[in-house]
């Protein structure tokens, strides 16, 4: 199988309220480096997997309504822990949209993506997924 990885970030602010979380209840800011990975079985006749251009912009689009947001504001979250496994899986949502409809050049090639999120130097997480 081949890969492509494409890479951004987001700077948001949030609070987590629940015990489990520690000190990470209250509003605190968390900056994320954001990796989005498109998987095909085959390159296409360029031996592209897909535009490195347009995936970037994909992913972007899906980042820019969260970015420099209290996401503790944001009326779609509302009731939600929105922990790094939870953006993993919003953001995969939204890329998976938008590969569907063409949006990376892909012609239908892609067959799964991943979304890693870096909370830090030593924490990460992701989601994966079939389109």
């Amino acid at each position: 199988m081949f890969a492509l990885e494409v890479r951004d970030h987001i700077m948001i602010g949030h609070s987590l309220p629940s015990e489990v979380f520690g000190p990470a209840q209250g509003l605190h800011g968390a900056t994320f480096t954001v990796d989005a990975a498109f998987y095909t079985e085959d390159i296409d006749e360029h031996g592209l997997v897909v535009d490195i251009g347009l995936a970037s912009q994909a992913l972007s689009e899906v980042l820019e309504p969260l970015r420099y947001k209290n996401l503790d504001d944001v009326p779609e979250f509302a009731g939600t822990f929105t922990t790094t496994e939870f953006l993993c899986r919003h953001i995969f949502d939204g890329m998976a949209e938008r590969i569907r409809s063409g949006s990376v050049g892909d012609q239908g090639r892609v067959k799964k993506v991943r979304i890693m999120l870096h909370e830090s130097h030593v924490a990460r997480a992701w989601f994966e997924g079939d389109i």
